[in-house]
């Protein structure tokens, strides 16, 4: 079944849910810096040989040294990418 809402009638529906949670709102506005970091990570690794090795060695001492900041979830997101290579 199939139903028709104008946009008057959407915005209404919309204004009766409570915000979403500080949390996932900071999360969502975070996620298109930590994809094209991942990306611009993994294209590197690409591109230089030794770069990659040094992080296959010690992951998070190759990120800090190439100025990026190593945290658990930027860690875990590059070990599942660099793996499935």
């Amino acid at each position: 079944m199939t139903r028709s809402y104008d946009e008057e009638r959407l915005g209404t529906l919309l204004r009766l849910l409570r915000p979403a949670p500080r949390g996932w709102v900071r999360t969502a506005q975070e996620l298109p810096f930590a994809r094209r970091t991942l990306d611009e990570i993994v294209a590197q690794a690409e591109a230089d040989a030794a770069f990659r090795a040094a992080l296959v060695v010690d992951l998070e001492r190759a990120l800090a040294q190439a100025g990026y900041e190593p945290d658990s979830r930027l860690v875990d997101e590059l070990r599942t990418r660099l793996g499935e290579r």
